[in-house]
């Protein structure tokens, strides 16, 4: 943790929704104690959630995916379409396989296991705060065997099964190579430190390849990745 000072940027303000008292608890006791961070709010449920979300307007949301009244992916829909600015984070178990799949057209920014540590946590927060996406290699392996399933019966044979919008445009080779570095979960500085170029060039490209693909989020670009990789 770090001391904050006056000069220090706003705290990142942070909505916790989760159905277990305890699993609410702890997470705002260990945001709380970041000089960055501060919990505005717990809701446990989906409904509160998206009530407390349209009150507070927090920066990130944490989401978990099975709560009742309503579930994570359609508070995630409702908070993504009303409040743009801010950014949910999905907790999901291991056994969420389709419902995380739906909660990355719902609009949600990062996807994490609850299992997670807490420096992962804690980052993720950050990221998502500032306009990235995160998704952990068991959440990215659930949503291609989502993508495999839903495929037509012979998209396996055919050279045309690709989604429609994963072929809406030709990418170049440096966009191509950018969109890789997304989906391993790389931040523009990253990025642009990967292939020396400047953060705001790497900005540019990020925004064409999205105009592209028609994607809404980073996280939808990454999924469109991992598909064009087993489609080569």
């Amino acid at each position: 943790m770090t001391a904050a000072s006056p000069d220090a940027s706003p705290r990142i303000r942070v909505l916790v929704a989760d159905d277990q008292a305890l699993v609410r608890r702890g997470m705002t006791l260990m945001l709380s104690l970041e000089a960055d961070m501060e919990v505005v709010g717990q809701a446990c449920d989906g409904v509160e959630a998206v009530e407390m979300a349209r009150q507070l307007q927090p920066d990130v949301v944490l989401m978990d995916l099975h709560m009742p009244r309503k579930g994570g992916v359609a508070a995630t829909r409702e908070i993504a379409l009303a409040l743009p600015r801010t950014h949910v984070l999905v907790l999901t178990t291991l056994d969420a396989d389709e419902t995380v799949f739906e909660a990355i057209r719902a609009g949600a920014h990062a996807y994490l296991l609850k299992d997670a540590s807490e420096e992962e946590l804690l980052e993720t927060v950050r990221a998502v705060h500032r306009g990235e996406s995160r998704m952990t290699p068991q959440i990215a392996r659930k949503v291609m065997d989502q993508f495999r399933r839903l495929a037509p019966p012979d998209a396996a044979s055919s050279p045309h099964a690709a989604a429609p919008e994963i072929m809406a445009g030709p990418l170049s080779d440096k966009e191509e190579k950018i969109l890789q570095l997304i989906a391993e979960g790389k931040s523009n500085r990253q990025i642009a430190q990967a292939i020396f170029l400047a953060e705001g060039t790497v900005k540019n490209y990020v925004s064409r390849i999205m105009e592209k693909l028609h994607a809404n989020t980073r996280t939808e670009l990454a999924v469109m990745s991992l598909r064009r990789q087993r489609g080569n």
